[in-house]
């Protein structure tokens, strides 16, 4: 009999996110030998508690706002004083001019990225973006008959490899999608690499005739460590669109919360705006979450506690290094990417999981021979792990380190 579901879905099944199915895998192993006894570095799920401004806000509203407006349908694009804060937010700290017609709500930066693509892409348009990158941009892609175009890595320093997107660039490319703070590297684009992306950018818009518009995926903006600057990237180049998500700021991955920024001096900007709203129905979120839309309007300067990912990155990163094990300092996020030591890194993960570490094959992102760790965990987790990745140095460094 053949199967009911879409040939399509099928495939997405056949290949469902990896770091799922390790996350889903470590909680298995948990049961089995203890959750102290395995060390899960799969996921992006943030240990910070939000911030207690987080709370409180939601206490108040849920006590004094009406149940009514606060629970029910607002504007598809979301509530406006909620949109004019964070748009006066923004202003305030990149010296841009927008206003809440320039601001999106939307269901977490992944529900933001769907309802921009949803509404630039026709068939067979191409989305360009760096390796390595967060694999979900495939199906998010896909999801409207998009193609990926994938520049491939600088494995050195894993800053965009610039010439081949000049090359890759054709009459069929709509957008480009970049990630920085990166996910899984880490690793922040500097100012010098954002002007000369915007200058390539414009020249090809010039020669083709088209508009290319700058998709910047950011997640990670305010986990940055060492006084490291992250350039705003709608400030070098006028096509940019911003996705934003409160899941790592604020430590609310669950809540699914962000928003999208469409400047006006986007090509046609009036019209992505009003697309981008109608997008945001009909692809069923219908609105961004209400009490969370008003919550994070009254923590907009709250922050999650960097410095307990800082010190989780400077202790992950130097046993690692210590013990042999390649790896790029990362500069923000919460990811280490690490060099296999064998060319297959699928089979190092799977050799990692005899000493209950759980970390993801770079092959993931785009980037195979790397493998990922995501160190947003418990402190307490890295240090009992050290004994397993002791034992997993040995088994391809012979314990020389």
């Amino acid at each position: 009999m053949n199967t009911m579901i879409s040939d399509k879905m099928l495939n997405m099944v056949k290949n469902s996110s990896a770091i799922r199915a390790m996350f889903e895998e470590g909680a298995k192993m948990a049961a089995r030998y203890g959750a102290d006894n395995v060390y899960d570095f799969s996921l992006g799920n943030p240990n910070v508690a939000a911030p207690a401004q987080v709370k409180d806000a939601i206490l108040d509203l849920v006590e004094k706002e009406d149940p009514v407006r606060l629970h029910g349908y607002m504007n598809n694009a979301g509530f406006e004083e909620v949109r004019e804060a964070i748009a006066q937010s923004l202003n305030g700290r990149f010296g841009t001019k927008f206003t809440q017609k320039n601001i999106l709500m939307t269901v977490g930066a992944a529900g933001g990225l769907n309802v921009i693509l949803k509404t630039l892409l026709n068939p067979g348009d191409e989305v360009i973006t760096f390796s390595p990158y967060f694999g979900e941009y495939r199906s998010y892609v896909d999801n409207f008959e998009g193609k990926l175009v994938e520049i491939s890595p600088d494995t050195e320093t894993f800053q965009p490899n610039l010439e081949e997107l000049r090359q890759k660039i054709t009459p069929k490319t709509k957008a480009l999608i970049v990630n920085t703070p990166n996910n899984p590297t880490g690793v922040v684009y500097s100012e010098e690499t954002v002007k000369k992306l915007a200058q390539i950018l414009n020249e090809k818009q010039r020669e083709l005739g088209t508009a290319i518009y700058l998709i910047s995926d950011e997640p990670y903006r305010e986990l940055v460590y060492d006084g490291v600057e992250v350039p705003y990237l709608p400030n070098y180049y006028d096509n940019t669109i911003v996705g934003y998500s409160y899941s790592k700021s604020l430590s609310l991955p669950g809540e699914r919360i962000g928003y999208l920024v469409m400047p006006d001096t986007l090509t046609d900007a009036d019209t992505i705006i009003s697309a981008a709203g109608v997008a945001n129905r009909i692809l069923g979120f219908v609105n961004a979450p209400g009490l969370q839309q008003l919550a994070v309007a009254r923590c907009l300067d709250a922050r999650t506690d960097v410095e307990y990912y800082n010190r989780n990155r400077k202790l992950l990163y130097e046993t690692l290094t210590g013990l042999g094990f390649s790896c790029i300092k990362p500069e923000g996020a919460f990811y280490l990417f690490v060099k296999s030591p064998i060319a297959d890194e699928k089979a190092f993960c799977e050799k990692a999981k005899e000493y209950h570490l759980l970390i993801v094959p770079g092959s993931s992102f785009g980037c195979p021979g790397f493998v990922r760790l995501a160190y947003c965990v418990k402190y307490e987790t890295i240090q009992r792990s050290i004994p397993a990745f002791e034992k997993l140095a040995a088994d391809y460094f012979g314990g020389k380190h």
